[in-house]
């Protein structure tokens, strides 16, 4: 069985759209596991495209894992929230990508395999070769495609230019904590995806007494954070080019 894990970021769409105008293999599936919080941009990218495949035998499957709050039914925490503990930065680890993404796509898979071991085809392209991790599951083999052809994600820009096929905007939750500033701005050009984010990041602020929760590694209330860049703030930015590793599953 072969599937495509389909964030509808610009790796994983490149994919699905070389399966569907035959540059790569047919896949019985392209799964998208929705988190119910991306931006409305990738929404939107979603509900365009997605019959653009199907009318060319990609079978797109969208799933959803029943809880996706920020802090779930027990207490426990989802994010990556940063924090100060004994008055040194620390994070919380991420529990968003397993419980998710991971999960609705492998119970999507266990009761559509009929026995079969799956090959899951993961969007990441050269330039983050170092996102690469085998399954920890034995039914499951990862594959990544865009390696085996040596592209780069500007590479997947360019074969979707190539093609006349609209380049979507990158894929994540609009309060990621991960996001650098760049991303942090995105979000706010949309009103609706800023307001969601600030929200949620005053929803988890008193989540995990005694300690202070935050989206941003500022760990000041994200609404408070200064994105300007450091030219226009005429300074040094540290926290310029924080970038945090991602598992290759979550925003591709």
């Amino acid at each position: 069985m072969i599937t495509l894990s389909l964030g509808w970021g610009v790796q994983s769409w490149t994919l699905a759209a070389m399966v569907a105008l035959g540059e790569l293999l047919p896949i019985d599936a392209a799964i998208h596991a929705d988190t119910t919080h991306e931006r409305q941009e990738t929404y939107r990218f979603a509900e365009r495209w997605t019959p653009w495949l199907e009318e060319r035998g990609v079978k797109v499957v969208t799933v959803q894992q029943p809880d996706t709050g920020p802090v779930d039914k027990h207490g426990g925490m989802m994010l990556p929230a940063y924090m100060w503990r004994d008055d040194k930065p620390a994070q919380f680890s991420r529990q968003c990508t397993s419980q998710w993404k991971r999960a609705p796509v492998r119970r999507w898979l266990q009761s559509n395999r009929n026995g079969e071991k799956v090959e899951l085809w993961l969007g990441i392209s050269l330039d983050e070769f170092q996102r690469m991790k085998d399954s920890d599951v034995k039914y499951i083999t990862h594959r990544w495609p865009l390696i085996e052809k040596r592209m780069t994600r500007q590479d997947c820009i360019k074969w979707l230019q190539v093609h006349n096929l609209d380049v979507p905007p990158k894929s994540s939750c609009v309060f990621c904590p991960y996001h650098n500033r760049a991303g942090w701005q995105d979000v706010k050009r949309n009103q609706d995806d800023w307001n969601k984010a600030v929200e949620v990041d005053k929803r988890i602020r008193k989540a995990r007494p005694p300690y202070d929760l935050f989206l941003h590694p500022a760990r000041i209330p994200l609404e408070d954070v200064d994105l300007r860049t450091p030219q226009e703030r005429g300074q040094l930015d540290l926290l310029a080019n924080w970038e945090a590793e991602c598992e290759g599953i979550c925003g591709d």
